[in-house]
């Protein structure tokens, strides 16, 4: 899976878009897990002291804000599927 950082989030991963190798589908928060693994500065910028994804935070997959998707968070993403992270406008 292709992912995409914009604005304070590349700087954090040193890149504007890395691969996610997966062996089946994760869903969004599975996803951010385990991009926070691979960049441990990205924690702060994508969930608050209790670990819950900021809403702030827009994370699109295939162009479409998970906020507004079915699932939420839960949304399942596959190796097929494109998402971009944009940090909060103005900062975190």
């Amino acid at each position: 899976m292709k992912v995409n950082f914009y604005a304070t989030l590349r700087q954090i991963t040193g890149t504007k878009t890395v691969e996610v190798p997966m062996d089946g589908p994760l869903t969004v928060r599975q996803l951010v897990d385990r991009l926070i693994r691979e960049y441990p500065g990205l924690q702060p910028e994508l969930v608050d002291p209790e670990g819950c994804l900021y809403q702030h935070i827009h994370i699109l997959v295939n162009g479409r804000d998970y906020h507004y998707l079915e699932s939420g968070e839960n949304t399942q993403v596959t190796d097929s599927d494109l998402v971009n992270i944009f940090p909060a406008v103005g900062g975190g």
